[in-house]
């Protein structure tokens, strides 16, 4: 068999894992064993798996592979958060950034697509335009990398990641079955073992997707939402023209009513100088979400290059966030980790390739709109 052909077994789910070792002839017993090697231990290589046959390690090795995206450039933060550049089949890359929480959680932040074709305005990545969905291997392998940074696992009930959210670039909703798989993974205890409530699902509001997905799974979901009215978000996140909040919002509490527990969604709001930071917006968004069972994280925006928001003050994001909490609502702030690296949240582009020229453009219209104030404020001087 050649290279080519040969199944990578990274990114199989445990059902998946069986019907491989059906298909060459094996007991499905091997499901555990393999699995535990490869994502408890991390190992990629057949011989180092000890407890399989001779025989079946070099048949694995002709007929399979567990194979990661390539490491191509990792960094540390001063504040110990890690991100890393992944290259994927095709050669393009992707970024995975691991966010220390305290001494005993670390969260991974994962990407599901190279780019992202939803384009909101305050999004690095959005800026970068859409490539390719990554696959089941491509995004479980940022967890497999992120676990192997640490060394060899002598004791595989301390875990390097505690918590994932599908948070990286990309619309995970957009690349549906490959992220249900992936998440199947992080949850089974042959995989990574997580809590339900320590896997979560980030969307800016794929409706159909997101009423696909109930009854199918069980993990957190937190919404970007990033604005109070349909207007506002209209410009901040274009799907809303699609998708408007209360269609979102009505989806949100119908996912959360078959879950059974006490459950709740995160709403994920970013705060934008001048844009969705003022106290009567804080009124409007604690009025829109009153009848969903959620908290608020608020996200003080992160500049990156070619735009024009700003980050707001201190002041401005206590107000914000002190208006919210005095009508009910539980809210936190999210601190910025790993800016000094471009991890921070809404700044994952790195060496991804921008084959639609998006970025290009948009710089090239934020140039031009400058150009125009410029040649009004001198018009008004003369």
């Amino acid at each position: 068999m050649s290279e080519q052909t040969k199944t990578n077994l990274l990114g199989l789910t445990t059902p998946q894992m069986e019907a491989f070792f059906d298909s060459i002839g094996e007991k499905r017993f091997r499901t555990a064993q393999v699995m535990k090697w490869i994502h408890h231990y991390g190992v990629d290589n057949f011989d180092e798996m000890t407890n399989l046959s001779k025989a079946l390690r070099a048949k694995l090795k002709d007929v399979a592979e567990v194979r990661g995206p390539e490491v191509v450039y990792q960094d540390f933060s001063d504040d110990g958060t890690r991100k890393w550049v992944l290259k994927v089949d095709g050669g393009s890359c992707i970024e995975t950034v691991l966010i220390p929480m305290d001494e005993k959680r670390r969260t991974l932040c994962v990407s599901s697509q190279v780019g992202c074709s939803l384009d909101c305005s305050f999004c690095s990545t959005g800026k970068q335009g859409f490539q390719r969905n990554l696959t089941p291997a491509e995004i479980i392998g940022q967890v497999w990398v992120a676990q192997r940074s640490f060394g060899p696992r002598t004791d595989t009930k301390q875990r390097p990641v505690t918590n994932v959210v599908m948070m990286g670039m990309g619309e995970p909703l957009m690349n549906f079955e490959p992220v249900m798989s992936s998440m199947r993974l992080m949850l089974d205890d042959m995989g990574y073992g997580l809590s339900k409530r320590r896997v979560t699902l980030s969307t800016s509001g794929v409706v159909p997707q997101l009423e696909k997905m109930i009854g199918q799974i069980d993990v957190a979901l937190a919404i970007s939402l990033h604005a109070p009215n349909d207007e506002l978000r209209n410009e901040l996140v274009p799907i809303n023209k699609k998708y408007p909040i209360h269609m979102l919002l009505d989806t949100c509490q119908r996912y959360l009513d078959t879950l059974g527990d006490n459950r709740s969604i995160t709403i994920e709001y970013t705060l934008i100088a001048g844009v969705n930071d003022q106290p009567q917006q804080a009124a409007q968004l604690a009025k829109v979400l009153r009848k969903l069972d959620c908290k608020i994280n608020l996200i003080p925006f992160n500049p990156f290059p070619n735009n024009d928001y700003m980050r707001p003050s201190r002041n401005a994001i206590m107000r914000f966030r002190d208006a919210l909490i005095d009508s009910g609502y539980v809210v936190t702030v999210r601190s910025t980790r790993g800016d000094d690296i471009d991890a921070a949240c809404g700044q994952l582009v790195g060496q991804v390739m921008d084959r639609t020229r998006r970025s290009a453009k948009y710089a090239e219209n934020l140039i031009d709109s400058v150009q125009i104030v410029d040649a009004g404020q001198n018009q008004d001087a003369v």
